[in-house]
């Protein structure tokens, strides 16, 4: 087993110091040695696996188990971008013109404008890419391991060779792994082979020559666990894998351009073109009716750079970043920014019950066995034989465990069985030892059972547990003998009640059964012995019926779909408020038809169906083609392997961060940290406020920039002095598109958006209304600033650059008050998401800064052309720009 000198996934290359000492942790073709041999070359005992103090110095010889992954945007490929923009090019065209005509400070001036817009743009999208990627960051897989001879849970990254690692079926491979112990395990290789099937996996050592999807004593890095268990340990990490060998090839990441991005790249488009045409009609009639060629062709260049609404992508991008944040801290991660807008059109959510409508905090409360009914806390080991019996077979036929400090690892029914048989005086640790385990037959979704056979000085045995009605029908009724029962031998009708009792009073109920076998290749689950069901109470998570209520307020239907019971699904529906029937309608898995060949008319009840129960995977994904066929917008939690490809059909797969398999996680768009069903509700809720924010800034950005050519172009048609020079249109380009916008985009959001319907994934960005909108604001701000104007010369007397200061600063100060105007209609003129906007505050005191500097900072106001207008016009000036929002207010309204 000595290392050769190739390199490859197996092998180490011999490039330098830290690669030699790596090889200390190589076993060359691991799959070709026995595990006892590759346990000894690893320096590893599988029941105890590595000291904590060994994990550590490996890693800091091997480094963590990362693969390459595409580097970070560079910030010089970001500045690239901005300077790459139409604006750019305009804005240096303005730049080049009047250097040409010998305009040496207007062109200083564009140029500054050039670099300041290049810098926020270049601010604004460098937060938004490193936010993104910091976010990235939050989602980190874990493993279980065993260290110091107990199991932890582990960051992937930690991961070191040598380490045990126990999977399950659902668990993502972490490292490249050999098989030291398994039960009936198959893995999805298609990742690396292609192969389609899972393939059986074992500990039997195979020949070195055996190519990669024959090696059937290997798991590999991005795998998948799809049925049984292993315990294996770790052969290599990192760019040590078989697939990091291919990332080492191919490196490569495509930057993600949501639905939403697009449409609105495209809405800018076409306004390029629809407004750069009227700038140059503009442009070509001030020509025409005697005004310098100079300022025409700057103020056209002006006018188009004002028009393109360049911050549109960028502004949604922070939106939506930001929007990922905030649903982080509220426990979703988000694993694409375009589930951040299909959030916002939710109409149904398919929940699954435990752990996410209630607590995942399961705990033994009663058992009861052919003797009666026996309450946990007062059974005792001494004096309760049969309810003990069961507990104990519980604790056999179970893959969790408890550390030294009393704390369950693994599935939380398992750890349950474990505590209680634990409270009872059981000795999980010596019950295990004296009954050595010598097969396992996995939990199945199909039998929904699990059966484990143990050796103890009898000779074999059988611990069998699972659904009470499947366990129940297997086992022998008292007196029968197993070569006297039929296949269908009836379940004793006495337990059958019991089993219901307990689930309609909300208890999850399992059976355990056992029997003797004289070999350990028996079929596990014939001829059994009843000994107890074990009624478990999870109860419902306290934050659930409110998130319930804000659901059928916000218009958005919840079905429950669970593996458990009829009886305990609808108790926990009718305690969370997903129905309100006292007798609520249960449909059973076994009773769904194939849904695809229904009539719609056969749909309309599966359709109004709330609670689901018994419901295998296939089932769950019926169901959510159901709801999109009927042009629901469908969000679908899951925590199972079998979850997977129901969550990815969903339109957004929520998958359970704590007890989600990492199957389900990679195939889901939002991974829940806490597993709860408010927290999809919350998510929702943010959905809709990043919709509606998006929506908002592009409403004030268009009826700004549209505001200024009118009032240019309707200045021109009158042959009237110009109330605008270019460099304060682009000025006011700077202070309106960048600072009010980005704080539109960045608001927490109206209260009383959870209370109306969803919206319709296919409505624009903006619809005729918003248009109408745009155009009525931008008429009345147009109007009010040329009024202003008028004003200053009619009445004011006033002329030259001191009348054009007027209509600069009250055009200017329009816009700023303007964003009051983008409330939402149901809400009240001073309390609203606007107002109680703190950004928008800091937006508007800056702006308004920057305007004072621009008209009384004498080296700006000289190169802006602009004058001080006096007590008289400021009076003006506020008058004026407060016109367009009051009657703003009133029309909303």
């Amino acid at each position: 087993m000595a290392s050769g000198t190739r390199s490859g996934p197996d092998q180490i290359p011999d490039t330098g110091p830290s690669a030699r000492r790596a090889r200390r942790f190589h076993v060359e073709a691991p799959w070709a040695h026995p595990a006892s041999e590759v346990e000894t070359a690893l320096g590893v005992a599988v029941d105890q696996g590595l000291t904590w103090r060994e994990a550590a110095d490996r890693l800091s010889v091997v480094g963590p188990n990362q693969l390459q992954v595409s580097r970070p945007t560079r910030w010089w490929e970001i500045l690239g971008r901005q300077l790459r923009s139409l604006v750019v090019v305009l804005l240096g065209a303005a730049a080049l013109v009047s250097f040409l005509f010998g305009e040496t400070i207007e062109a200083g001036a564009v140029v500054a404008v050039l670099a300041i817009n290049t810098l926020l743009g270049f601010v604004a999208e460098l937060r938004a890419v490193r936010s993104m990627e910091s976010l990235r960051q939050l989602g980190r897989s874990m493993t279980r391991v065993r260290r110091d001879g107990s199991e932890s849970m582990l960051s992937d990254e930690e991961l070191v060779p040598g380490d045990i690692v126990l999977l399950e079926g659902g668990d993502r491979i972490a490292a490249d792994l050999r098989v030291l112990d398994s039960a009936q395990l198959q893995v999805d290789e298609s990742i690396l082979t292609g192969e389609s099937l899972p393939v059986d996996k074992e500990a039997a050592a195979i020949s070195p020559q055996a190519e990669l999807h024959a090696r059937t004593s290997m798991l590999h890095r991005g795998t998948t666990v799809t049925h049984g268990n292993v315990a294996a340990v770790v052969v290599g990490t990192g760019m040590r894998t078989e697939l990091g060998r291919i990332a080492a090839l191919v490196e490569s990441a495509e930057e993600e351009v949501t639905p939403l991005e697009e449409r609105l790249d495209e809405l800018g488009r076409r306004l390029v073109f629809v407004t750069v045409g009227i700038a140059a009609v503009a442009t070509l009639a001030g020509i025409a009716t005697g005004k310098p060629l100079l300022l025409m062709v700057q103020t056209g260049i002006a006018l188009a750079v004002a028009a393109i609404p360049e911050g549109l992508p960028i502004v949604a991008t922070i939106a939506l970043a930001r929007g990922m944040w905030r649903m982080a801290r509220r426990n979703a991660l988000v694993n694409h920014l375009s589930t951040v807008e299909t959030l916002g059109s939710t109409t149904v959510i398919l929940t699954d019950k435990t752990g996410t409508l209630t607590e995942n905090q399961l705990a033994v409360e009663t058992v009861v066995t052919a003797g009666g009914s026996h309450e946990l806390p007062d059974v005792v080991a001494a004096t309760d034989p049969e309810p003990v019996e069961t507990l104990r077979l519980g604790a056999l036929c179970n893959d969790a465990s408890l550390t030294e400090s009393g704390e369950g690892v693994g599935d939380p029914l398992e750890v349950a069985l474990l505590e209680a048989a634990r409270d009872v005086g059981i000795d999980v640790d010596d019950v295990r030892a004296s009954n050595t385990r010598v097969r396992e037959v996995a939990f199945d979704s199909d039998t929904r059972m699990m059966a484990t056979f143990h050796r103890d000085d009898d000779g074999l045995f059988v611990a069998v547990k699972g659904a009470a009605e499947e366990v129940l029908d297997r086992c022998l009724e008292p007196g029968e003998d197993l070569a006297s029962a039929g296949s269908d031998s009836p379940a004793d009708t006495r337990l059958l009640a019991a089993n219901d009792a307990l689930a309609a009073r909300g208890y999850r109920v399992l059976a355990v059964a056992t029997k003797r076998v004289a070999h350990e290749n028996e079929e596990p689950y014939e001829g059994l012995t009843f000994v107890g069901l074990v009624g478990l109470l999870d109860p419902p998570r306290s934050e659930v019926v409110g998130a319930v209520e804000a659901c059928r307020t916000a218009g958005i239907d919840i079905v429950m779909l669970t593996g458990d019971q009829a009886l305990t699904a609808a108790h926990i529906a009718k305690e969370v408020g997903v129905v309100a029937d006292h007798d609520p309608a249960v449909v059973l898995g076994r009773d769904i038809p194939e849904l695809e060949s229904l009539p719609d008319s056969g749909r309309e009840k599966y359709l109004r169906t709330r609670i689901f129960a018994r419901v295998d995977p296939a089932q769950k994904l019926d169901l959510v083609a159901l709801h999109q066929s009927a042009g629901g917008v469908v969000a679908m939690t899951g925590d199972g392997v079998n979850d997977a490809p129901a969550l990815k059909k969903a339109d957004i797969g929520v998958a359970m961060g704590q007890r989600g398999t990492q199957v389900a996680r990679d195939a889901a768009d939002m991974v829940l940290t806490d597993d709860s069903f408010a927290s999809i509700v919350a998510a929702a809720h943010q959905g809709r406020v990043i919709f509606g924010n998006i929506r908002r800034f592009v409403v004030y950005l268009m009826s700004c920039n549209v505001s200024e050519i009118l009032i240019v172009s309707g200045a021109v048609a009158a042959n009237a002095p110009l109330p605008l020079l270019p460099l304060q249109i682009l000025f006011l380009n700077l202070v309106t598109d960048v600072f009010p916008a980005l704080a539109l985009a960045l608001g927490e959001g109206d209260a009383g958006l959870m209370q109306q319907p969803p919206r319709d994934p296919q409505e624009p960005v903006l619809s005729r209304a918003h248009w109408m909108r745009i155009i009525g604001f931008s008429l009345l701000i147009s109007a009010a600033t040329l009024a202003a104007m008028a004003i200053s010369i009619k009445v004011l007397g006033y002329s030259g650059s001191r009348a054009v200061t007027v209509s600069f600063a009250t055009l200017a100060l329009a816009q700023l008050w303007h964003v009051f105007n983008l409330r939402d209609r149901t809400s009240s003129t001073l309390r609203n998401d606007v107002v109680s906007n703190p950004w928008v505050w800091g937006a508007l005191a800056l702006c308004t800064g920057l305007l004072v500097a621009a008209i009384h900072l004498p080296g700006l106001s000289r190169v802006l052309g602009t004058t001080a207008p006096g007590l008289e016009g400021w009076g003006v000036i506020l008058t004026m720009s407060l016109v367009p929002c009051l009657l703003g207010q009133a029309w909303i309204s």
